[in-house]
């Protein structure tokens, strides 16, 4: 198993910065020596796991990702996106039609280029593992598939609100570590991947990743045990 990098607590603002490096470093790294390593293909799975206006920041760290991995080349028909998708154009947005990362508004993250694979309340648990795994309907659109092979290097990023080896998806159910590790395994034995980046951006983030056993995955996360995820919090500026 290639290492798993770990990550403790950082303060306010600095939790997404480090992971964009490391992201940066890393894809760098694997686009370098694709063919030395065997691969031959990349692809991205970013999965934003909670909705409404009060978690603007997940949507826009999901759409941030993205942003980075086309940047780096990866084409939308090799990104699949999950997101709540309900920040936009929710009635609060002081910038309708808008997301943004930073105070400043330099970006409009969400902009005229956005495709969202699984939207809204087709962002679940079961979606999101039926995804990795394969095991979907024979009618399904290539966007909703993950059509990845053991030549493939795939970068999994998800955001939201977490605990000690849980994930809530919309406060309505949660994937455990075991989950997660167990459907990376079914995708290793299904040859779906060559190597994998896992991230995650949560509360106790390093726990979800506690129970890895399959080969080949490079993972980090914003946090350790015990240990909370924050985001800047400035009252007096408008982002949304």
């Amino acid at each position: 198993m290639l290492p798993l990098l770990t990550r403790g607590a950082a303060a306010p603002g600095g939790t997404f910065g480090f992971l964009c490096v490391v992201l940066l470093a890393v894809l760098a790294c694997l686009s370098s020596t694709a063919s030395a390593g065997g691969h031959t293909n990349n692809w991205a799975v970013l999965v934003g796991t909670s909705r409404f206006w009060f978690n603007y920041r997940h949507l826009a760290n999901v759409l941030s990702m993205y942003r980075t991995v086309k940047r780096l080349g990866i084409p939308d028909s090799q990104i699949i996106m999950m997101l709540s998708d309900d920040v936009a154009c929710n009635p609060r947005n002081a910038f309708p039609g808008t997301v943004y990362n930073n105070a400043d508004r330099a970006l409009d993250l969400y902009g005229d280029n956005i495709e969202v694979d699984y939207r809204g309340y087709e962002v679940t648990v079961e979606n999101f593992i039926r995804l990795l795994t394969d095991r979907v309907a024979p009618d399904t659109p290539r966007s909703k598939r993950l059509l990845t092979d053991d030549r493939s290097n795939i970068f999994i990023y998800m955001t939201g609100h977490g605990g000690n080896e849980f994930l809530k998806f919309q406060d309505a159910e949660e994937i455990s570590a075991f989950d997660l590790a167990d459907a990376f395994e079914q995708m290793w034995e299904k040859k779906r991947y060559h190597e994998m980046l896992f991230m995650i951006d949560t509360c106790q983030a390093n726990t979800m990743y506690s129970k890895f056993y399959s080969p080949n995955i490079i993972a980090t996360g914003s946090s350790e045990i015990n240990q909370s995820s924050y985001s800047v919090c400035s009252r007096h500026l408008r982002l949304g």
